[in-house]
């Protein structure tokens, strides 16, 4: 079963948790604070397997998760980093984010990685928080929570030459004779209902993958038949053999469905229209006037096209001169990855915790993920750390803008459950 579509939901570990801990030994008497920093948590990174050939595996596990950091501990210990999850992924693959559809990577090399989701810092253990003045910290970080998101994965399979024509022109045939490749071959329309794959070897030149496409037809681009489900996989070719029908038998005229075609690339992605192309005029055993093929090879020469070949799959005539041509033309095309513009690509912000304050009459309210944070972090009912608590409000600038918002003296200021009189 072919899949090259797939949406999966991936979470990297939380940070583990700073530890309050103090150091009592028999003979120390101020052993101090020893609490250890949390661990980080794991990432999530997809990674190519040379051995995928489908996205298939994503469509029974939609989840992943990787592990979280340990939590510190006393005597100074650090707690033990999460595992970083690899999952495996076929070569060709592009990840998007779905929140935003940008493209996070394109994983079209052997051995190719990529982070997508980052682990998250442990937190501070409270042997990093004692000062000249602050000497017993009686608390300690959480660790900080790991990243989530929903990532689409799209496998545009990687070939050097694709198979483009309308269906039953013989493109499947084509590919069992040149390579090893077995596709269903049968006289009806959409015989091919995913994309074929085979090697090809060209005595005394380099050998390269040639790729049957199959679901292309007129309104393809909008989605008609097939639709676009296939067509993504002619992006990475570098060169394209467009298969016509030379003989006609089935009342269809070649010219028009050679122009129909192109029409088809040029709407999804004018660089496929662009495209080096090599016209294979199929069927020529069956063609009962050679004049069809030469009135068919001058209307294409007007349009550009001057490499046309004059083929019979089932006899094999003609296809060694075509694949010769196909070596030669790929000689001389470099290999290059898909170009991601700028604002198609996606950039991971760096995570922030944020605040909002808000008046509800002499109320201030202070919320957001920075006030989540900071009241998990200390304990308001002890004096050293009620000092810590203010201290950060005054250094993130959460004093000032209260200031700025016009408190005055006895105001009440919010903190989620926790609530204090605002005094200058």
């Amino acid at each position: 079963m072919f899949v090259d579509t797939a949406k999966i939901f991936v979470r990297s570990g939380d940070g583990g948790d700073g530890a309050v801990s103090f150091r009592r030994e028999k003979y120390v008497p101020l052993g101090g604070p020893d609490g250890g920093d949390g661990g980080k948590g794991g990432d999530v990174v997809l990674i190519v397997d040379n051995n995928m050939t489908t996205l298939l595996d994503f469509a029974y596990k939609k989840k992943y998760a990787s592990e979280k950091g340990g939590n510190g501990s006393g005597s100074k210990c650090f707690g033990k980093n999460g595992e970083d999850l690899y999952i495996k992924v076929p070569l060709g693959t592009v990840i998007r984010d779905v929140s935003s559809n940008k493209i996070m990577a394109d994983l079209s090399h052997p051995g190719d990685k990529c982070l997508i989701a980052k682990g998250g810092k442990g937190g501070r253990g409270n042997v990093r928080f004692t000062t000249s003045v602050r000497q017993a910290p009686d608390f300690a970080e959480p660790g900080m929570p790991g990243e989530e998101r929903y990532i689409s994965l799209e496998l545009k399979v990687l070939a050097d030459v694709g198979l483009v024509g309308f269906p039953n022109v013989g493109k499947s045939t084509l590919l069992s004779v040149v390579t090893k490749a077995t596709p269903k071959i049968a006289n009806y329309h959409f015989t091919t209902l995913s994309p074929n794959l085979g090697v090809v070897n060209v005595p005394g030149m380099q050998s390269f993958v040639m790729a049957d496409i199959p679901g292309i037809i007129e309104g393809a681009a909008e989605g008609i038949g097939l639709g676009t489900e296939f067509l993504r996989h002619i992006e990475r070719t570098r060169v394209l053999i467009h298969v016509v029908d030379i003989s006609g038998i089935e009342g269809r005229n070649p010219f028009e469905d050679f122009v129909k075609i192109n029409e088809e690339l040029k709407k999804y992605d004018v660089k496929l229209w662009d495209r080096p192309q090599i016209i294979a005029a199929n069927k020529s055993d069956m063609l009962y006037d050679d004049k069809l093929f030469e009135s068919f090879k001058n209307k294409v020469g007007k349009l550009g096209y001057n490499k046309v070949f004059k083929i019979s799959a089932a006899t094999k005539k003609g296809i060694k001169e075509l694949m010769q041509e196909a070596a030669k033309m790929l000689a001389s095309i470099p290999v290059t990855d898909i170009e991601i513009n700028e604002e198609d690509r996606f950039i991971p912000e760096e995570k922030k915790f944020t605040y909002s304050i808000r008046k509800e009459e002499n109320v201030y309210i202070v919320e957001g993920s920075f006030v989540d944070r900071l009241l998990d972090s200390v304990n308001i009912n002890d004096p050293d750390e009620l000092r810590y608590f203010y201290k950060v409000l005054k250094n993130k600038g959460v004093i000032k803008e209260l200031m700025d918002s016009g408190i005055k003296d006895g105001d009440i200021v919010r903190l989620n459950d926790f609530e204090f009189d605002y005094v200058m």
